[in-house]
């Protein structure tokens, strides 16, 4: 199996050199434009297919250790090695990384997003798929300074397609997005080089076996402080968390599904993967303070979103998706900083749950933008309050999907919003020895007004979308608008399926993940 991990990686990073090569989709430029779109359906599903060849290889008896192992030297002289792998914490996000990847391709085929001047098939193509094998690599290294290399590559192709291809104010938020991500990456390096040189390895899995030996407290204490804060500019925590909403806004959709269905699980895997096993003592140090910034970013993104649902706001409802993604990724942060296998459990497993959800909301959102032509909630709605766009009436199918990915999104029981968030909050309830129960306590009932926030903007959310007269003299003059087209089918079941199935049955992934996170966490 470890060949199928190296072809997964390799797949798509030959595939976006191919669009490099002049001529290799003909000389005709909007037909070639169509064969690079069709290319790179064809490498994501391909990749998409190995992804799940190496889950049904997958020993899930022994999820807890490393599968599909290469492991050869590439560095001698400073100890970096070629060093990949999967177990049950990694394999799903290189699953949820490869689908979702393959679901932008397929989207693109028939909505490729619109740029100043004439949009190149072909770069975008080529984007995605570097962009791709930048987030696969990032999940499946296990040698710092290839964690350091992969995390780094998907910075570029994610630039382009904001500044690019991106709508309003594309310039100022790639630029944002840019200057966040490698002042938080240069932190990040500084950190890896002291972890690596003071342990005397890059190696994540010798690390994590030793658990801290021959490390002293302060120097945990500095690695933790320097990497977690590259990895917190990264998922993003508050009050790191800027130049999300900007970069959302002004991205095209497909970018706008990656960055929230993806990328900004890079930033809490390192956290598992890295900080969690190699320096317990450190992170023990700065959990109380992370838990803190995580519950402050629940309420406060939660609170952003009630702004910009209230009539008369002009709120932009990708805006509003973006600051819902802060508020759900400090769940996230909450579950790792209890050092428990409770909370890490349900942190990896919302995840999956927002890379699902959220990805589903923002093809949804993007769709009725191309409907409509503007994000601007008042624009559709009416500026009132007194009105709703109708989609019920209007669209019933594609108004019935946003419905369900809403009510997803606030943790209905049943589907996969609920599980990671009850699964942080209930080790908030009894984090780890050491850590302030009292504080901890404090920090679970903000997680749960958080929830009781979310339901309040999310249902305000379908109120306006959703429901209202279609014969309103707001609705009657408007457009109409089509329904859930063949493509945006194709784009969508797999998201709102495994929402459904990994509600119903958790162990799906809790059974992946729990043996790798009691080892990471050293048997407790």
């Amino acid at each position: 199996m470890n060949a199928v991990l190296i072809a997964l990686i390799l797949l798509p990073l030959a595939g976006a050199a191919a669009t490099l090569v002049p001529g290799l989709f003909g000389a005709d430029e909007q037909a070639a434009g169509r064969r690079a779109l069709r290319f790179g359906a064809a490498v994501s599903g391909l990749a998409l297919a190995l992804a799940v060849a190496l889950a049904a290889g997958f020993d899930r008896g022994h999820s807890g250790r490393m599968q599909a192992v290469t492991n050869a030297p590439w560095i001698p002289a400073i100890g970096v090695r070629l060093h990949l792998g999967v177990d049950g914490i990694s394999l799903p996000l290189l699953l949820l990384t490869a689908l979702l990847s393959f679901l932008c391709a397929v989207y693109s085929l028939r909505r490729l997003p619109d740029g100043p001047g004439t949009p190149s098939p072909r770069s975008y193509t080529g984007l995605l798929l570097l962009l791709e094998a930048g987030m696969l690599g990032t999940f499946a290294v296990l040698d710092l300074i290839l964690f350091f290399l992969a995390f780094e590559v998907v910075l570029i192709p994610m630039y382009f397609l904001i500044a690019r291809w991106g709508g309003e104010n594309r310039g100022p938020a790639a630029n944002r997005f840019i200057l966040y991500t490698l002042l938080g990456s240069a932190s990040m390096l500084l950190g890896f080089l002291l972890l690596g040189f003071k342990s005397g390895t890059f190696d994540m899995t010798v690390l994590a076996h030793r658990h801290g030996a021959g490390l002293s407290h302060s120097t945990q204490v500095l690695v933790v402080f320097a990497v977690g804060l590259g990895f917190a500019v990264k998922a993003p925590m508050w009050p790191f968390h800027s130049w999300l909403p900007d970069a959302h806004t002004a991205a095209p959709t497909t970018g706008s599904v990656l960055l929230a269905g993806v990328l900004l699980k890079m930033g809490t895997y390192g956290f598992v993967r890295i900080l969690l096993p190699a320096t317990p003592q450190g992170m023990a140090t700065f959990a109380p303070y992370l838990a803190a910034f995580a519950a402050v970013g629940i309420v406060y993104g939660s609170l952003a979103c009630l702004a910009l649902v209230r009539p008369g706001a002009k709120g932009d409802l990708k805006r509003l998706i973006a600051y819902s993604s802060v508020g759900h990724m400090g769940f996230v942060l909450l579950g790792i900083s209890t050092l428990t296998a409770a909370g890490v459990n349900g942190a990896l497993f919302a995840n999956i749950a927002h890379g699902l959800i959220t990805g589903l909301l923002f093809f949804l959102v993007g769709a009725v933008k191309d409907r409509y032509g503007t994000a601007d909630l008042d624009t559709i709605a009416g500026a009132t309050g007194r009105t709703g766009a109708a989609l019920y009436g209007r669209a019933p199918r594609l108004g019935g999907l946003l419905a369900f990915a809403a009510i997803a999104s606030l943790g209905l029981p049943g589907l996969a919003g609920f599980w990671g968030e009850l699964l942080a909050i209930f080790g908030s309830f009894q984090p780890a020895a050491g850590l302030s129960r009292p504080a901890f306590l404090v920090f679970m009932a903000l997680a749960g007004l958080g929830t009781l926030l979310t339901a309040a903007y999310m249902l305000n959310v379908v109120r306006r979308i959703c429901m209202g007269d279609p014969r309103s003299p707001h609705n009657s003059t408007a457009p109409g608008i089509a329904d859930v087209q063949a493509y945006e089918v194709a784009a969508w079941t797999p998201l709102v399926a495994l929402t459904v199935l990994a509600g119903l049955w958790p162990a799906v992934l809790l059974g992946l993940s729990n043996p790798a996170v009691t080892a990471l966490l050293g048997g407790s």
